[in-house]
């Protein structure tokens, strides 16, 4: 699979000449099939999801977005997605099952529709589809993703699990494990979901917004530890670990001096939105 970082940021974007050569837009991967030159899968949909209509060319997007949860900086870049609004489009959009009977598409609308936004959802053009998502195995473009409820302040949050024939890749870009506990080296609790999620799997793409000796001043807002991502992927075994979802006033400059925390440990990268790999 070819994976594609298309925003990295965390809460809300970050403009400006600070913040050039990791960048600014919010959450959003897209995936492709080895064989195919445009992504049909897309984890998340803050402001980055923008950046995959280049990826499209002068075609639609026709695949599945799977959102980690609904915070606005996952959500935020849907309008905004230009090969997913037009009349040729196809999008089928999968969130956390909220388990209060409403519909997925009532609940993305709480946030995108008057007097928030202009329109709604199913105001977009194309062919759309709203479903909530129970964790569990499933099928989406030829991909088996599962998905797995994890500790993240405000609303159910899922982290992923994503697989073809030949490589896995797991994503769990909001996670607070500290609202478990401690865990045994202060950083939160390594719950079995999270290293389900990340066993042996060749890429583990994971919230980073938070520094160790900041947790106890901002871990209220839901977030992890550097520290914590790159233990539990030693743990898990994981190949790689790219930390991701990056606070929103931290510098590039300030994002170098937390790569070089780990610049010992090959297997850790820090995410930037131009990054590609190819598993």
């Amino acid at each position: 699979m070819r994976v594609h970082f298309l925003g990295v940021r965390g809460s809300t974007p970050a403009p400006g000449g600070d913040y050039v050569r990791y960048g600014g837009h919010t959450s959003c991967v897209a995936i492709a099939h080895d064989d195919q030159n445009t992504p049909s899968l897309i984890l998340d949909a803050g402001t980055g999801i923008r950046r995959c209509t280049w990826l499209c060319g002068d075609g639609p997007f026709r695949g599945t977005i799977l959102l980690g949860h609904l915070h606005w900086d996952h959500v935020h870049g849907l309008p905004f997605f230009r090969a997913g609004d037009r009349d040729d489009a196809r999008v089928d959009l999968f969130l956390p099952a909220q388990g209060d009977g409403a519909s997925a598409l009532d609940v993305l609308a709480r946030g995108m529709s008057p007097p928030h936004f202009p329109i709604r959802p199913d105001e977009l053009r194309g062919e759309w589809t709203f479903h909530g998502l129970a964790p569990g195995e499933h099928q989406f473009e030829g991909f088996t993703v599962t998905s797995r409820e994890i500790p993240h302040k405000g609303g159910r949050a899922y982290g992923y699990r994503v697989s073809d024939a030949h490589s896995t890749l797991t994503y769990m870009s909001d996670h607070c494990p500290s609202d478990l506990g401690p865990g045994p080296d202060g950083w939160g609790e390594y719950h079995p979901d999270a290293l389900e999620l990340a066993r042996d799997t060749d890429v583990l793409i994971h919230d980073a917004q938070l520094v160790a000796e900041e947790l106890a001043e901002y871990a209220f807002y839901g977030h992890s530890a550097a520290e914590y991502a790159v233990q539990l992927g030693l743990r898990a075994h994981a190949k790689r670990v790219v930390l991701f979802h990056h606070r929103p006033n931290r510098t590039d400059d300030e994002l170098d001096q937390i790569a070089l925390r780990f610049a010992a440990d090959q297997r850790v990268t820090l995410a930037t939105q131009s990054l590609v790999l190819e598993l």
